[in-house]
């Protein structure tokens, strides 16, 4: 089984060579590069679990990388090797959040040492068998949607409530129950409300059970959603909905560990872990009096949040192969995969509706497809709208040219031949703008699709 992936950074080639032969001897998957530049395209192509970078590098310097690695992935840990003259300069970086440092020349059973645990600390230790079980709903290769999954998996081992802010569709409830199987109470139940889903004047009988008679219609005992979750973890989705009568007592549950049923005189204990989802805004709403502020601090101690699908297109070829095979299977079709035409139409496609909308579609191809590959005219009325195409590079802002070429090459695998074709740019041209980058197509092949 696989250990975990780290990215290399050196620029003398000795010291290089041999941290990555150390490191490969133990198991990991080494990626190395020989300057901050180049690490940063490594980055992108495909997320590290940890970065191990020199401090002094000519161009950008470990200090200067590991503030770039920070926007984009606060929780990466990262290690600096130092000279013994920069020391103080390491000591300095740890407490901007570097995880730690190693002094030159190193000790390879304290590098393997600190490898071990900046792993650990960060949630990545472990067989990759089984990180994948605990996230096997979460069909991504999205950098944004790693790091997402990474805070995820590091929360999970505490029982901080946790905040899920997402649009409708983007698969708040999923990453909810990964949470949960990632979590020492995976073995306890799991409870989903939907709190838009439930009459008001029932949501609180649903919620902490009733006592026969309470009210007109209860006809037996109930024991309530939270009571039947003891040990386990409740995820209260849209729970901007939930009326202010309600937000108050779930407070004082929150509070006090314990439920009174309607009608009841006596509270239940109740252990629980919340977690909590939205797509609204809950500090409008706090502004505006409809949500408390006192309970959107005990909900939202940890708050993840998770991009629309548009943001993340290079998940959608490999969320709509998964849905192919997974609803094909539940349809008995022998359906096999897109044509190029129909995957350049879910490519283009903006997704207003997210992963949900994109599981439809996919559901819809099959069902009507009468071949074993789903031709562009049945994603197209699927789609029922014309596709958005591809902004041309020339129309693209150069503040954002980066991110558009990083975009391409992870849809197409570091296939310089299509990334130029939906760039729509020759490949001499498209080269020198990958050259102006520092971006290497063959980083984006060895990205896992």
């Amino acid at each position: 089984m696989s250990k975990a992936s780290i990215l290399l950074v050196d620029d003398e080639p000795d010291i290089l060579q041999l941290v990555s032969m150390r490191l490969s001897a133990a198991g990991y998957q080494v990626q190395a590069v020989e300057s901050g530049e180049r690490a940063l395209a490594a980055f992108a192509a495909s997320r590290p679990q940890l970065v191990i970078t020199d401090l002094k590098m000519g161009g950008m310097d470990g200090i200067s990388l590991f503030e770039e690695i920070h926007k984009q992935a606060p929780t990466l840990p990262v290690i600096i090797l130092t000279a013994h003259g920069t020391i103080p300069d390491a000591v300095a970086a740890t407490k901007r959040g570097v995880f730690g440092f190693l002094p030159k020349p190193f000790d390879g059973k304290l590098l393997l040492e600190q490898v071990e645990q900046a792993l650990k600390f960060s949630g990545n230790a472990g067989p990759q068998s089984a990180e994948e079980d605990w996230r096997r709903e979460m069909v991504t290769v999205s950098p944004r949607m790693e790091d997402v999954l990474r805070q995820a998996r590091m929360v999970a081992q505490s029982e901080a409530s946790v905040f899920i802010q997402g649009a409708s569709g983007t698969g708040k409830e999923l990453l909810a129950r990964a949470i949960h199987r990632a979590s020492r109470r995976a073995e306890g139940p799991f409870v989903a409300v939907n709190c838009a889903a439930i009459p008001e004047n029932l949501l609180e009988s649903e919620l902490f059970g009733h006592r026969k008679g309470s009210f007109t219609g209860a006809n037996y005992d109930h024991k309530g959603l939270f009571p039947a979750a003891n040990g386990g973890t409740v995820f209260l989705d849209e729970i901007g909905d939930m009326p202010l009568a309600l937000q108050a007592k779930m407070l004082r549950v929150l509070q006090e560990r314990e439920v009174r049923p309607v009608g009841a005189t006596q509270a239940v204990p109740v252990d629980v872990r919340i977690i909590s989802a939205t797509h609204r805004d809950l500090e409008v709403q706090m502004k505006e009096g409809q949500f408390r502020e006192d309970l959107y601090y005990r909900l939202n101690v940890v708050s993840l949040s998770l991009p629309p699908l548009a943001e993340r297109r290079e998940d959608i070829v490999p969320l709509a192969q998964h849905f192919l095979s997974v609803v094909a299977g539940r349809y008995g079709k022998e359906v096999c995969a897109f044509s190029t035409d129909a995957l350049e139409l879910l490519l283009a496609a903006p997704w207003p509706g997210n992963v949900r909308q994109l599981l439809n579609v996919v559901e819809q191809v099959v069902a009507l497809s009468a071949a074993g590959v789903v031709p562009a005219s049945l994603v197209q009325q699927a789609l029922r709208q014309e596709p958005t195409p591809f902004e041309p590079l020339e129309e693209a802002r150069r503040a954002f040219e980066r991110d558009y070429l990083i975009r391409i090459l992870r849809m197409t695998a570091g296939n310089v031949t299509q990334a130029a074709k939906l760039a729509q740019r020759n490949r001499t041209e498209f080269y020198k703008l990958l050259e102006r980058h520092q971006l290497e197509p063959k980083a984006f092949k060895l990205a896992k699709v």
